[in-house]
């Protein structure tokens, strides 16, 4: 069943291409979207079972034998990462079929949400740290495209900085993966654990490592490299901004995991101390500028950063528990963070702003929507008894465990405050008088019902990991054995 781990990268590309075949009818987009985002989803499904019950899969592209040919590989944690893929990539696409204006489909709005789809699933499968760097070029076109399509003014300021900051981590992560290939003469990721220690100059391997380390810092928007995030994910429609949200800075976190697991272990005692305070700054830094926020985008948008400083913790932890809780808390984030942009939209179409300041009354007028938000929003903040909760407790036991205190106290502190601005927006948007009494009119609550079926799912998905945090967390420790101990994902490769 090799051939499934191929699937995800397929099923897009031919959904894309389909789409830009059909680019005059906007029906034919429209259904080939969805189609496309079903059968990820469907494939990404079947892929996981798989590799549950026989281990890592890998498959050889054209037959040829590694390091030589192109590999592509899943092990739980990057099946994982396929399948949560495949769910948000299905509720933006059911999501954008009410709200996405004609002339953004006819500029290719669905082909790219297929192609951005694409290349995150690459980055997730590939086994070559090469074809990385080219999953993330795929991902860096469509998102670029995706984020300026609609030329207006603020998409455009955005967009310059979003891609500005990328190709700078591109360039970076190019030189990176140029002196590793001179270093050990191979880029294949399996066959390079096993050269990486016989190097004969560990600094070099450690100078390496810090390129990656900023490389893929930037496109996971860890402290100090954080900045572009919040300038520019707030400006392009809501269903760019969850699926960006959801997908986009968790390949850079997966990135960095995958490497400095596999590839750069030899000088944890630094690299992985300098990732665990990297990640207490960017959880402190993003929280408190979500706190100083009124525009709802906004703060969700400061909140991702604050948000990958968690599932970097358990990195730089560097235990199996530790790793364990990041795998978890990736799977959590992803789903919780799309909804809650997901909701922004609708609560703007009901009151025409995003902005605290102006908007109120929606606990009265749609107490459904307010439900939803609530559970994702309290999931974020990590109440018991939903998935936030489950995912950010191991972490702070794995800090415990190994006696960080500092780490913990930031994460505690951190969580103390996210708690804090998402019932800032509860009490503005929501329960605040203000508009309480104003009705919405008929067309946007008609809108609006439809709107709210991806939102149900992804809070009902966001219930059930929480009710199931048990076997799923067992699941996430598998993960995290597989990563400590590559020797399954290694002769997957090779064999």
């Amino acid at each position: 069943m090799s051939w499934l781990v191929a699937l995800p990268i397929v099923i897009p590309m031919v959904g894309g291409a389909a789409s830009m075949v059909a680019w005059r009818s906007r029906r034919a987009q429209r259904v080939i979207g969805m189609l496309t985002a079903s059968s990820l989803f469907a494939a990404g499904g079947a892929l996981m079972r798989e590799v549950i019950r026989h281990g890592v899969l890998a498959m050889r592209v054209g037959d040829w034998p590694a390091p030589f040919g192109i590999v592509l590989v899943a092990d739980l944690f990057s099946a994982a990462m396929v399948l949560v893929t495949g769910l948000i990539g299905l509720a933006v696409v059911a999501y954008s079929l009410v709200v996405a204006d004609t002339r953004r489909e006819a500029f290719g709005y669905y082909p790219l949400v297929t192609f951005l789809l694409m290349g995150v699933c690459g980055a997730f499968l590939t086994a070559d740290i090469f074809n990385l760097y080219v999953w993330f070029e795929v991902m860096l076109i469509s998102s670029f495209v995706l984020m300026a399509l609609g030329g207006e003014g603020p998409q455009i300021q955005s967009a310059v900085k979003y891609v500005t900051l990328n190709l700078i981590s591109s360039a970076i992560f190019l030189t990176a993966v140029g002196l590793l290939y001179g270093a050990t003469g191979t880029l294949n990721m399996a066959v390079l654990a096993e050269r990486i220690p016989e190097v004969a100059h560990p600094g070099l391997i450690s100078a390496i490592s810090m390129l990656f380390l900023v490389a893929f810092g930037i496109k996971a928007a860890v402290f100090p490299l954080h900045f572009w995030l919040p300038a520019s994910y707030h400006t392009p429609p809501v269903a760019v901004s969850a699926l960006f949200a959801g997908l986009l800075t968790k390949v850079g976190v997966y990135a960095l995991i995958r490497v400095f697991t596999l590839l750069f272990v030899g000088d944890v005692g630094h690299t992985h101390r300098l990732i665990l305070w990297t990640a207490g700054a960017t959880m402190l830094i993003g929280v408190i500028g979500a706190v100083a926020q009124h525009e709802m985008r906004r703060i969700l948008s400061f909140h991702i950063v604050s948000q990958i400083g968690y599932m970097v913790m358990g990195l730089g932890l560097f235990t199996k528990l530790a790793i364990a809780g990041s795998v978890f808390y990736i799977i959590h984030h992803i789903i919780v963070k799309a909804n809650l942009f997901l909701i922004s939209g609708v609560a703007q179409r009901y009151r025409g702003s995003f902005d605290l300041r102006r908007i109120g009354g929606l606990y009265g007028a749609s107490p459904g929507l307010a439900l939803l938000f609530l559970i994702p929003a309290l999931s974020l903040a990590g109440m018991p008894p939903l998935s936030g909760f489950f995912a950010k407790l191991s972490l702070v036991r794995a800090g415990i465990e190994v006696e960080q205190y500092g780490i913990v106290a930031i994460a505690l502190v951190a969580g103390l405050l996210t708690l804090f601005s998402m019932m800032k927006i509860w009490n503005e948007a929501f329960w605040k008088s203000e508009g309480r009494d104003t009705p919405i009119p008929e067309d946007l609550a008609r809108t609006g019902r439809l709107l709210m079926w991806p939102i149900a799912v992804l809070a009902t998905v966001t219930l059930l990991i929480g009710a199931a945090s048990g076997p799923l967390f067992a699941l996430a420790e598998r993960a995290a054995d597989q990563l400590l101990e590559p020797d399954a994902y290694i002769e997957a490769v090779l064999r």
